[in-house]
């Protein structure tokens, strides 16, 4: 099992990063702020545009560490890392798995997605009993119940898509509901990206975007082509097979904004308004969302396929790991992630 490390988020957006030596060295304006051993670092993800020096790049593509590039607002830029491990012929069996049984691993995928969806909207009616006789949530659980059946039976991926649209339609419809921290700034309408249009939605996106690099990292550690998905479409510069499988643990990203507002972790001043009607977290709130991100990756968590305990940010890890063993003939089906 990979050791999980530290993933170095680097919020401010002036911040440059050198080199010395075996350290990685942050500059605000020609001043060192801290220096951190390389061996300390798993991942480095950037908010800003003045980015590193080559010689940074250089050593981390060394040391298999990936750096991201994010926009200030949460948008995802670019990624540097080195050459993707593991024998060639394992990429050439994802190739040819995916063609072969693509539509079945869409279909399992987004089942455990909505699968997931039910089980975080009994965990909000078990923890509030108020909401249990809610006719709008219950006649959620049963059209995304009936939604899971109807895609495993789909015979294309235009079905399943539209499918899911649906579904996805009839979960957000409800999202409100589980949101129990009622300031006004943080009412939920509707999903909306690209931009997000208001406070959750902004959340949300960010936490997606984290969690989707993070997975595009654990798909290198195994030697498996994060480009290369098999339900996503391919698209220069996309992990289209991290954004395939961060489809199944979407519902830990949605659990963990609903934690974050519900527990007022996060206030009204920690987002920003642009002309344009976008909403982005802004340095407080990045920060601020940033540390309970890494707080939550250190938990012990329950793996519901292994029925081990592991620790909450080796999740993309351990899905990788299954994926590349049922690539490679080792077990007769991918298991995806669904909540318990």
């Amino acid at each position: 099992m990979r050791k999980l490390l530290n993933t170095l988020y680097i919020t401010n957006e002036n911040a440059y990063l050198a080199l010395d030596g075996e350290n990685l060295v942050c500059r605000i304006e020609n001043e060192n702020k801290f220096r951190i051993p390389f061996d300390n670092i798993e991942n480095v993800v950037c908010f800003g545009y003045t980015g590193c020096s080559p010689a940074v790049m250089g050593k981390c593509v060394s040391k298999c560490i990936p750096i991201n590039f994010v926009s200030p607002q949460g948008k995802f830029l670019a990624k540097v890392c080195g050459e993707t491990k593991g024998n060639v012929f394992l990429r050439v069996a994802q190739i040819d798995k995916f063609r072969e049984k693509s539509l079945q691993l869409a279909q399992n995928t987004l089942s455990a997605k909505f699968c997931n969806c039910v089980q975080t909207l009994k965990r909000t009616l078990h923890d509030s009993p108020r909401l249990r006789s809610d006719e709008e949530i219950n006649q959620a659980i049963s059209t995304l119940t009936e939604g899971t059946k109807s895609l495993l039976s789909a015979e294309s991926t235009e079905q399943l898509l539209g499918i899911e649209g649906n579904c996805a339609h009839v979960y957000f419809s409800v999202f409100d509901k589980m949101i129990t921290n009622k300031n006004p700034y943080f009412r939920f309408e509707y999903r909306n990206k690209r931009p997000p249009l208001d406070n959750i939605n902004a959340m949300l996106s960010f936490i997606y975007t984290l969690y989707t690099n993070e997975f595009a990292a654990a798909l290198e550690t195994v030697g498996l082509d994060s480009y290369i998905g098999y339900m996503h479409t391919l698209r220069s510069g996309r992990s289209s097979l991290a954004c395939d499988l961060v489809e199944e643990t979407r519902c830990l990203a949605e659990r963990f904004v609903i934690s974050a507002v519900n527990l007022k972790i996060v206030t009204e001043k920690d987002f920003e308004k642009q002309v344009s009607g976008a909403v982005w977290l802004n340095d407080s709130g990045r920060k601020k969302i940033l540390t309970r991100w890494q707080e939550k990756k250190r938990t012990d968590y329950i793996h519901p396929y292994l029925k081990q305990k592991i620790q909450f940010g080796l999740i993309p890890y351990v899905q990788s790991n299954l994926l590349a063993k049922y690539i490679r003939g080792e077990i007769d089906e991918y298991p995806c992630f669904l909540l318990k």
